[in-house]
């Protein structure tokens, strides 16, 4: 059986209540829980203890990160969080970067202590699928994981491995949170070979 730990990163702010990430959040923990799949959660806005998160990575098969694209990337307080458990996670999430001084060899991004654990990006935006997708658009073509690549990156740096993005758009202009749900139900079904 796995063990899932899904981090809820909306936020309230400005015009946003995170209500469409939170309801994604439980759609996922009502999904998995049918799934036989154990689960812990952490609702980063709701505040949290860094070294319990640490001890939840070291648990956890695959973390879910939960959150809306603000300003090209995660919301601040997805950031802070990372920052401080994956700081607080020396010695047990990575070791160092990897290289040593004594043998050449060694690769950055080398030093994880995770090996073997994945992790998934589920995420909403405002931006239209096409803006991710047409190379005339603003991100160029280059699609929704190439945005986060330095998010997927510090990930890669503990030693996980991700998991296919999920991704919802258009969420503020034209929401359609009924069918955001039912594709995210599929995709983890899929993802996690869960029974439909």
């Amino acid at each position: 059986m796995k063990k899932v730990l899904l981090l809820n990163g909306g936020k309230k702010f400005a015009h946003s209540d995170g209500r469409y990430n939170t309801t994604l959040h439980e759609t996922a923990l009502s999904v998995l829980d049918r799934g036989g799949v154990d689960v812990k959660t952490t609702f980063i806005d709701e505040g949290y203890d860094i070294a319990e998160e640490v001890a939840k990575f070291l648990w956890a098969d695959v973390i879910i990160y939960q959150m809306p694209g603000w300003w090209m990337g995660a919301p601040w307080t997805v950031k802070k969080y990372i920052d401080e458990v994956f700081t607080e996670g020396h010695g047990s999430l990575y070791a160092s970067d990897g290289r040593t001084r004594s043998d050449a060899s060694q690769k950055y991004g080398s030093g994880g202590l995770i090996q073997g654990k994945q992790y998934m990006l589920s995420l909403t935006w405002n931006a239209p699928q096409q803006a991710f997708d047409d190379p005339t658009d603003f991100f160029e073509g280059k699609g929704v994981d190439a945005v986060y690549f330095p998010f997927h990156k510090a990930n890669e740096f503990l030693g996980m491995t991700g998991l296919p993005t999920f991704l919802c758009v258009d969420v503020m202009k034209r929401p359609n949170i009924e069918a955001d749900v039912v594709r995210y139900e599929q995709h983890l079904i899929e993802v996690f070979g869960l029974k439909a």
